[in-house]
Formats: C-alpha cells, sequence, structure tokens
C-alpha cells in the first residue's frame, strides 16, 4: 500500500491534539519542532514513527498501540506526562548519540512500562510507574550487587547479568513484573520478594 510521509517540523504547535493513526502512513516529527501544552496520541507501530530533534513541553503522550523499541534519544521533554504501554523504549541519549536529547520532569506514574531504558537522566525529577512496574536505579554501576542475589525463575542469568552491558550512562530501568515473570518463568510475587530485599529500587 502506498506510503504518506506525514512531517511536522521546523515550527511550534501549542495546546493541540494530534493524532497519529493511520497504519500506512509514516510520521515524522521534527527537526525544530517544538510542541507545547500538545497532547499527541500514538495508534502507530514504532516502523511508523520517527521523532528526532523534537521538543516536547507539558504535553501528554498517550500511547493507545503498544509502543515497542522505540528510542528517544534526541529529543528534549520537559514536564511530559505518559500513558499507556510502552515496551524496549529508550529515554535519553546515547553515549555516541550524535544529538543529546534530555529528559526532565516527566511522569510515567500513568502508563505501564517494560524493559525501558533511561540514560542521563535525573531521576529525582521523574515520576516512575508504581507497582506491578519497578524500577532498578544505577543498573550499570550496581550489576554485581544485584547479580550477587538469588532471583526466581532465569532472571539471574538472563536479565540482571546482562546490567553489566548496559551503558554506564544508564540511570535506571524499569519493568513490567507480571511481563517479566511470563518471560522468565516465575511469579510477580517472587520478583517482589526479592525486590524487597534491595535499596535503590521503586515500586
Amino acid at each position: 500500500m502506498w506510503l504518506n510521509n506525514i512531517i511536522f517540523e521546523d515550527r511550534v504547535i501549542e495546546g493541540e491534539r494530534l493524532e497519529l493513526s493511520q497504519p500506512d502512513d509514516l510520521y515524522c516529527l521534527g527537526p525544530k519542532l517544538i510542541l507545547k501544552n500538545c497532547t499527541l496520541v500514538l495508534r502507530v507501530p514504532t516502523k511508523r514513527l520517527i521523532i528526532s530533534g523534537a521538543q516536547l513541553i507539558d504535553c501528554t503522550i498517550d500511547v493507545k498501540k503498544e509502543l515497542k523499541g522505540f528510542r528517544w534519544e534526541t529529543n528534549f521533554l520537559k514536564g511530559c506526562r505518559f500513558t499507556g504501554r510502552l515496551t524496549g523504549n529508550d529515554f535519553g541519549p546515547y553515549p555516541n548519540s550524535p544529538v543529546k536529547g534530555r529528559f526532565e520532569d516527566c511522569d510515567f506514574s500513568a502508563a505501564t512500562l517494560d524493559a525501558c531504558r533511561f540514560l542521563e537522566c535525573d531521576t529525582s525529577t521523574l515520576r516512575f510507574p508504581p507497582w506491578p512496574c519497578f524500577t532498578i536505579l544505577d543498573p550499570a554501576r550496581r550489576s554485581r550487587e544485584l547479580s550477587a542475589l538469588s532471583w526466581p525463575g532465569d532472571i539471574g542469568p538472563i536479565v540482571v547479568e546482562g546490567f553489566a552491558e548496559e551503558p554506564p550512562s544508564t540511570v535506571a530501568v524499569t519493568y513490567s513484573a507480571p511481563a517479566l515473570a511470563r518471560r522468565r518463568g516465575t511469579t510477580p510475587e517472587a520478583i517482589r520478594a526479592t525486590l524487597e530485599k534491595l535499596d535503590g529500587v521503586l515500586y
């Protein structure tokens, strides 16, 4: 099917609702796009979405269709609120990213995050989702400490030992306990029992 390019760039949009919903269109937000007090509704998969070099200020990002493997590394977000399900998303810039994005004062408390990483962010300005999600702070720096624990299922060798390979700038990682339990052969209750032995965990 014919693919249309829907491009928002080089302008300021304030107080509007933007619906990205056509599965056969490619949506490009940025560069030089500023959204202020907008609602951004996402109903398209990652392969139909490019957000690069954009600023989102005091916006609501409402994810209606699970967003998988999306990287927000080149964007500046401040005071934004996320809802919906996001899996394998990266928030913040990679060490070798040519354009350094930034996250400040963002609220994920109404979202479901699973296997999402936060890089070069000040976690004290962020609100993470509550249980049954949980957030481990500084996983790369604390990888040896975290690996020393007895984790249920195969979380230890598959997930936790992998923290040592994370970029040093990874300041937090958030999981959905039910989703992680399904993948790793355990239960949310067993995961929580292990988390309760740890400092530096938010849930």
